[in-house]
Parts: structure tokens; C-alpha cells; sequence
């Protein structure tokens, strides 16, 4: 049960309280720590998926906490991007109408999480996406930038980059999230 994927898995959510702690601080220092740490993050969600299929460990265990660990991280990073201001600026690093394309993200996560919740009793599966697998890499950049930003924000294209990826990932979360449901009304009664 605890093989080295589901280790890496749970590594990413015992990782979010630090991440939390680190952009809690305004301080360049703590975004530069936040970053690498996000971006190991990001890197062990590609690895445990990779060695799961790899070695032929793929459990009910990973399946389960695979997606969990990656809403709370991209949950976490989201609301402490939309909360806490930036080292030089009054307002967060995710603020205006860009908190808009952030919260359908975050809204899509809570939806679709509870969609499979109720497909998988009626045994239903829905297969993730090129599409989705897109959003998802939009998403991861997008959240990375934007905390990169915060460790040199005399470089404003960084956080260009990353409120592009955010409003590119939004828009993706949307055209998945709509596959979800479709899918899903056609099981409701």
C-alpha cells in the first residue's frame, strides 16, 4: 500500500501546509522557496502517475488520493495567491478580474470532484482528457508563474505569463468541466 507513487502522492499533501506557511510571507526569499517547492510538487504528480503504470503498481489507494493531492495544492495556491499581497504591491498577485478566471478553476474542481463522486457509484468512469491533461499543464504553469512573480516582481512578464496561462487554463476548465457534466446528466434521472 505504500509504495514509492503513493508516497510521492502523500509527500504532495503533507507539502501544502509549507506551501501555505511560504506564501503567507511577503517576503522575495519565501516566494523563492514557494516556487521550488511548488515545482517539486508538480514534479512528483508526473512521477508517481509515471512509476504507478511503470512498475505496475497503480492501487485504489493512488487512484483515490492522485487527484485529491492535486486540488488541494492547486487550491491552496489559488486562494493564497488571491489573499496575500504581493512583495511590492498593495494588492494580491492574483487580484481584479483575473480572481474570476481563478474561482471557475476552483469551482470546476469542487463540481467535477463531486460528479465523479456520484458517476463512480453508478460505475460509471469517465477517462481523462487530452484536453483535461492541457488544462492541467495551464493550470500548473499558470500558478507557478504567478508565485515566481512574487520572487522577481521587477520582471512583470513573468506574472504576464502566468495570469495568461490562468485565463488560457480557465477557459479549458470550462470545456472539460462541460464534457463532466454532459456526461453526467445523461445518468441522472
Amino acid at each position: 500500500m505504500l509504495t514509492l507513487p503513493n508516497i510521492l502522492t502523500l509527500s504532495r499533501i503533507f507539502a501544502v501546509p509549507l506551501l501555505v506557511f511560504l506564501l503567507w510571507k511577503p517576503e522575495p526569499w519565501h516566494y523563492a522557496i514557494a516556487f521550488g517547492l511548488y515545482v517539486l510538487m508538480g514534479i512528483t504528480d508526473y512521477f508517481d502517475g509515471y512509476l504507478a503504470r511503470a512498475q505496475g503498481a497503480v492501487s485504489k489507494l493512488g487512484v483515490f488520493l492522485d487527484p485529491i493531492a492535486d486540488k488541494i495544492m492547486v487550491a491552496a495556491a489559488i486562494v493564497m495567491l488571491i489573499s496575500m499581497p504581493g512583495v511590492r504591491e498593495a494588492e494580491p498577485l492574483i487580484a481584479g478580474w483575473h480572481v474570476v478566471a481563478a474561482l471557475i478553476i476552483l469551482l470546476r474542481e469542487i463540481a467535477v470532484s463531486g460528479l465523479r463522486e456520484f458517476l463512480a457509484q453508478l460505475s460509471v468512469s469517465v477517462p481523462v482528457s487530452k484536453l483535461a491533461k492541457w488544462k492541467t499543464a495551464f493550470q500548473l504553469v499558470s500558478l507557478g508563474a504567478i508565485i515566481l512573480s512574487g520572487w522577481v516582481p521587477e520582471h512583470y512578464w513573468v506574472r504576464g505569463v502566468g495570469l495568461f496561462s490562468l485565463w488560457a487554463a480557465a477557459a479549458l476548465t470550462l470545456v472539460t468541466g462541460w464534457d463532466y457534466l454532459r456526461v453526467g446528466l445523461k445518468h441522472m434521472d
